[in-house]
């Protein structure tokens, strides 16, 4: 990927279709990752600000500066119904780039929630919001407005790529990111792996092993496993 340019904000991006959308918002994170081929993770270091955190939908991508959260309102008018911005920074910063009056902001524009490689304050109130974010940090430190970044361009978060209009689904498992193009096969992935595991669940409650589900004694036995009294 070449690098992200600096000071542009593009008004114009492809989202993945509504229903596809709606469809993934049914699955965990592990669900979707394991369906999609076992890619698509943020770092395990993103975690929900308050239990029982989630959100699936869009991205409106922000590059942002570090200690600097000028492009974070610059994205705000970029949100549309239904969207998660997922902000990542031109190198490691833990400031905190965002708190209850943005998140204010982005709710009125339809956002649904925020995934940010860097720190975020006010956790209790985006708690009693509701207002789902997934960060790297916690903290109170300040930031300021005055270097430009960009809004709506390929950025990389916590070592995954996201271009605008991928969807971000995020829950306590962690962050994965699915491309839009993707988000109707992903989805069906993700149907039939669930029912899959309901019938294995199924025969791990009337009592069947593992090692006999998945055919696991033979591999074992060859590798010189034994079993002695």
């Amino acid at each position: 990927m070449e690098h992200a340019r600096i000071g542009v904000v593009h008004t114009s991006i492809s989202r993945a279709e509504p229903a596809d959308v709606a469809a993934l918002s049914a699955f965990g994170v592990a669900t979707v990752h394991e369906a999609m081929g076992r890619v698509g993770l943020m770092r395990p270091y993103l975690r929900p600000v308050y239990s029982g955190a989630r959100l699936c939908g869009p991205a409106v991508t922000v590059l942002l500066q570090p200690g600097d959260n000028w492009m974070l309102h610059v994205a705000a008018e970029q949100i549309r119904e239904g969207d998660v911005v997922v902000a990542a920074c031109t190198t490691e910063s833990e400031d905190g780039f965002f708190g209850e009056l943005l998140a204010t902001s982005f709710r009125a524009r339809g956002g649904r929630g925020l995934v940010i490689d860097g720190g975020v304050r006010d956790v209790a109130e985006l708690e009693e919001m509701d207002f789902p974010v997934f960060s790297r940090a916690v903290n109170a430190k300040g930031t300021v407005k005055a270097t430009l970044g960009s809004v709506n361009v390929p950025v990389v978060c916590a070592n995954a790529l996201v271009r605008p209009g991928d969807v971000v689904v995020a829950d306590r498992d962690g962050v994965v990111v699915v491309p839009r193009e993707r988000a109707a096969e992903v989805a069906g992935a993700a149907a039939r792996r669930e029912a899959g595991e309901e019938s294995k669940r199924v025969r791990f409650r009337a009592g069947e092993l593992g090692l006999d589900m998945y055919g696991m004694r033979g591999p074992l036995a060859e590798l010189g496993l034994r079993y002695e009294d």
